[in-house]
């Protein structure tokens, strides 16, 4: 297992570098630059700036010098945030993502695996049909949409919940913006977990447990363990989804987390924290894939490299 865990964090490294690569480039070939206001800089403010950040050098070696930060560890400046690093604000809005990130995962693995098992147990039924149709719903709704309806009915109609705002991550402001954010993983769970496992329980084994007369609950367990696996490498992906999500959510709902500030980058040309935001999220997207190929691994002895 660590072999494996090794493997994937070698091959994650080139995709890192692509990544810095392709960010790097296509920021600086966006039009307007960090320092380009509504009322233009004296030329000597302008040029002492650019000398400041390093944005007086040629192209290649501006590359060159942030590959070598990159290897220290050093994301470099904030452009648009004074006296702030890209990890200090990292360091600020990483736990909020996070802890909107992991809830909603947690909520949608509980969710969606629990429905989409009712729905496999009772195929045909009302239940299975409201389950599918609940699932359609919610993946046909996205977070743009879902994110103010939640806030008008809930919020603004019957004001039970906060709509916006952190408050140190108090339960009741975080309500809203986790099920925006597990709504539509909810609905593709279910539907996975539905299909995987009454197929799983059509299956030979599964018979031959029931004539030999072993208690559903068990037998159920025996299924879910097998039928979990294209849930299991479904995370990776998932993660993914719930990261590129939370740009929306956190700008709606007013978070001070890194999706934030991925807008506030990009709107203000602040090179650094823009691609200090895209290596982040492909590091986290990376480590989630090989945290899902390791849990497979775990669950199916035939995926492990020594089987």
């Amino acid at each position: 297992m660590i072999g494996l865990a090794l493997r994937r964090l070698a091959q994650g490294v080139p995709t890192l570098l692509v990544v810095a690569t392709v960010s790097f480039f296509l920021m600086r070939l966006a039009p307007g630059g960090p320092f380009d206001l509504e009322r233009p800089l004296a030329p000597a403010a302008m040029e002492n700036l650019r000398r400041v950040y390093g944005l007086d050098r040629s192209l290649p070696e501006q590359y060159l010098g942030y590959l070598a930060a990159l290897l220290r560890g050093d994301l470099g400046p904030s452009f648009s945030h004074r006296d702030l690093s890209v990890a200090d604000l990292f360091a600020r809005g990483l736990p909020v993502s996070l802890t909107l990130g992991s809830l909603a995962l947690l909520l949608a693995l509980a969710l969606g695996i629990g429905l989409g098992s009712l729905a496999a147990l009772r195929r045909g039924s009302l239940a299975d049909r409201l389950v599918g149709g609940l699932a359609a719903l919610s993946l046909s709704v996205p977070s743009f949409v879902a994110a103010p309806l939640l806030q008008i009915v809930f919020g603004l109609g019957l004001r039970l919940l906060p709509v916006g705002g952190w408050e140190g991550g108090a339960p009741r402001n975080l309500v809203l913006p986790v099920l925006t954010l597990a709504l539509p993983q909810i609905g593709a769970i279910a539907r996975l977990t539905r299909a995987s496992l009454a197929e799983t329980l059509r299956a030979q084994p599964v018979r031959t447990q029931r004539a030999m007369g072993l208690p559903p609950g068990r037998i159920l367990r025996h299924a879910l363990r097998g039928a979990l696996l294209p849930v299991v490498a479904l995370l990776g992906p998932l993660a993914a989804g719930l990261l590129t999500g939370s740009v929306v959510v956190e700008t709606v709902f007013g978070l001070p987390g890194i999706g934030r500030y991925f807008v506030e980058g990009a709107l203000n040309r602040d090179y650094t924290l823009v691609m200090g935001t895209v290596l982040l999220v492909a590091a986290l997207v990376i480590l989630f894939n090989i945290l899902a190929d390791l849990a497979a691994a775990l669950l199916d002895p035939r995926l492990r490299p020594d089987a």
